[in-house]
């Protein structure tokens, strides 16, 4: 399988021009094994004994509804995932030979990421705390946990703050794999005439070009595992609990004691009172420590 392509510019030099579309194949293959490998193994696994009640005390006064993600933050998800698809969709698809007017749409859509990030980073820094996704002790001692509950195939049910151990890490990744392809996309619009400047091939030398392909290459082949690996997750029967409060915004009581520890998530305002009906409002809940983000 090759990696890199190369080409001969005007000066008969050999200089590098992208990633080899094998090894976009490869990133398919690959997301496609992990998700049969997870299938599988956990389908063999059978049914789990069923995660330990949450102590009585900390259940008073809990709502039937808990907000998890507010407006803003599903708006923004969305918006991000329509243009991570646009992306992808257009990055890919003429290489499988269904051609169209990409190149418009392509840049077009990495505008609306890079505006959806930058949004996403402001809304987190102003109204929420910055730093809730970063991972801290408990969280290792999570990610341990669930690994060897895993592997034996033994409860390592562990219930956190907002945000488990586990979304935190793929929160990290992706944001690192999106950073390398919005830093090198922008870089790449220069040679592309548009509304913003013009166009200007010139402005790196060839082989300084041909980096910034393989990086924008590599993250993009990158995001087609982690997006494959999104999607099954999203919709795995055990997960739709979560994929749910990303559409209506909220989580149930029974969720909320099963998966989270009232000690890492306060919920705010608990009254004892129902929450109202689906249509009206929700207890907002707010994060401890490290938990404050959407």
């Amino acid at each position: 399988m090759e990696i890199f392509r190369r080409a001969a510019n005007p000066w008969s030099q050999e200089v590098l021009i992208g990633i080899s579309w094998d090894v976009m194949w490869a990133a398919a293959w690959a997301g496609l094994a992990f998700i049969v490998f997870h299938a599988v193994f956990v389908w063999g696994a059978g049914k789990k004994s069923e995660p330990a009640s949450a102590e009585a005390g900390s259940t008073a006064g809990l709502p039937e509804r808990i907000e998890r993600h507010g407006v803003a933050a599903r708006a923004f998800h969305w918006t991000m995932a329509l243009a991570m698809f646009t992306l992808l969709i257009t990055a890919f698809f003429p290489v499988l030979g269904i051609q169209f007017a990409w190149v418009t749409i392509h840049w077009m859509a990495g505008v609306l990421l890079i505006l959806s990030v930058a949004y996403h980073i402001v809304h987190a820094t102003l109204q929420q705390d910055f730093w809730s996704m970063w991972i801290e002790g408990r969280d290792v001692a999570d990610v341990f946990r669930l690994l060897k509950g895993f592997l034996t195939r033994t409860d390592g049910h562990t219930r956190s703050g907002k945000y488990p151990a586990d979304h935190k890490l793929y929160h990290h990744l992706i944001a690192v794999v999106a950073g390398f392809a919005i830093v090198t996309g922008v870089l790449m619009m220069v040679r592309v005439e548009t509304p913003f400047w013009t166009r200007n091939p010139y402005l790196l030398a060839d082989t300084t070009w041909g980096v910034v392909y393989v990086l924008h290459g590599l993250s993009g082949v990158a995001l087609i595992t982690l997006v494959m690996a999104h999607i099954y997750f999203a919709i795995r029967p055990e997960k739709l609990w979560i994929t749910r409060s990303m559409f209506y915004g909220w989580v149930g009581r029974e969720e909320f004691l099963e998966h989270h520890d009232p000690e890492r998530w306060v919920v705010k305002g608990t009254t004892g009172a129902e929450a109202p009906p689906l249509g009206g409002g929700v207890a907002e809940a707010v994060p401890q420590d490290s938990d404050r983000a959407p």
